[in-house]
């Protein structure tokens, strides 16, 4: 039996998928190009725009037509939201939401085979999943290097604009000792890096009484890896402990994805964040004061912005950019104009931005972006840092990033794949 994956959306998607393809492999199953004909086709999606919903039928559409007698099986955040209307598609066999994606595996390899052999993709019984059920999941090396460990899911905070916790429901965690052993898997396939990922990765511990502090510190003693990024986390959630245990000498790099989603106090209050500008630059001056010193490489923070929150007036976007030009200096911004997702409260407001002005305060954004960055680079000039080389090769060029974020490049060597070397930026 062959089977084909496709995956949309964040780095949780893509860990889960890699978990169900393992998953499938062992159970015998072939894994194929997602262009070639298969026998199933499995599409994780996402639902976080209008656009990553569009692309999600598309490319159930686009299996249907490759392999019309294939059963195609759809999970991720848009299967959660939309089951009914997924299920009305053609090929849609079976739809699979939050809290069923542990049954995915054996629900294809004990039953698809069966189905399709007698070519009856009838509707079969799915069991009852629980709403506190995680399902743990990593990322084979990227590039070699690197994987994504999923330790979280869910988040309980219902900002006006999101759709996450209905889509993915409530925060909940994996024990510390499990994540330990998927740790100590990525480490005996000979990867080095591993980044933590979440919905609400800061706000680990809410189902196991465990803390995220006591996770870190399990992690840095597992053997083999050797480096550690937290992929996002809550500015409210990066308590001095947490950042004094980094700084104090560990294996968690100096760089830090951080959600601030408006530099405007009033936007911030109007849309539920937890936090306030003032909160936002204290946390980042504290980790700054404990992690930079004279000589040594500086803090890597990628910043996560929306544009066009309903209510951004020019003057409250610019609240946002002088916030994050004058004052926080990030090395990225990921900027993603503001999607109205039917649902949430936001959705319903009046004030909404029109669609000509978000793409033009993006832009905006995205020129400061380039700024920052090239000033962030700048700034790290002549300083040693590490880098992890990856296996990819280009035009004789790979490349790898330093323990700050940095990529460079050299002339390829095949010896330097998956290696850590210290260099003068």
């Amino acid at each position: 039996m062959k089977i084909a994956f496709t995956t949309l959306g964040c780095k949780l998607n893509y860990a889960e998928t890699a978990t169900y393809e393992r998953g499938m492999m062992a159970a015998g199953w072939e894994i194929v190009p997602w262009t070639q004909q298969a026998d199933v086709y499995l599409i994780n999606t996402c639902a976080v725009t209008e656009t990553a919903e569009k692309k999600s039928r598309n490319l159930i559409r686009r299996a249907h037509r490759t392999a019309p007698q294939a059963a195609i099986v759809v999970t991720g955040c848009y299967a959660e939201l939309r089951k009914e209307q997924l299920l009305e598609l053609p090929g849609v066999w079976k739809v699979f939401g939050a809290n069923e994606k542990s049954q995915i595996v054996p629900f294809i390899a004990e039953a698809a085979a069966s189905e399709i052999a007698s070519a009856s993709l009838r509707p079969l019984p799915q069991p009852a999943a629980s709403s506190t059920s995680v399902f743990g999941a990593y990322s084979s090396g990227e590039e070699r290097t690197r994987a994504f460990l999923k330790v979280q899911d869910g988040c309980d905070n219902f900002c006006a604009y999101c759709t996450v916790p209905f889509a993915r429901g409530r925060s909940r965690n994996i024990a510390i000792c499990e994540v330990v052993k998927m740790a100590r898997n990525i480490a005996a396939e000979g990867v080095k890096e591993v980044v933590l990922t979440g919905v609400n990765t800061g706000d680990f511990g809410r189902t196991t009484g465990e803390s995220f502090l006591d996770l870190l510190k399990a992690l840095n003693e597992v053997e083999g890896i050797e480096r550690y990024r937290i992929s996002s986390i809550e500015p409210n959630l990066i308590t001095p402990e947490i950042v004094d245990w980094i700084a104090s000498g560990t294996k968690f790099q100096r760089h830090f994805h951080i959600p601030l989603q408006s530099g405007s106090d009033t936007i911030l209050k109007r849309v539920g964040r937890r936090y306030d500008t003032a909160l936002f630059a204290s946390r980042i001056d504290y980790i700054r004061k404990a992690l930079e010193r004279p000589g040594e490489p500086l803090v890597f923070f990628g910043i996560d912005v929306i544009v066009g929150l309903p209510g951004e007036t020019e003057e409250l976007f610019m609240e946002t950019y002088n916030f994050l030009k004058e004052r926080i200096r990030p090395a990225f911004i990921h900027v993603f104009p503001y999607s109205r997702r039917p649902g949430t409260r936001a959705a319903t407001w009046k004030d909404q931005v029109q669609d000509s002005v978000k793409t033009e305060r993006v832009a905006r954004l995205e020129a400061l972006c380039s700024e920052l960055h090239s000033a962030f680079e700048a700034a790290n000039k002549g300083i040693s840092e590490t880098v992890l080389w990856e296996s990819s090769v280009k035009d004789g060029i790979m490349s790898g990033y330093t323990g700050n974020y940095i990529r460079v490049e050299k002339p390829y060597d095949a010896a330097s794949v998956n290696q850590l070397e210290t260099i003068v930026l």
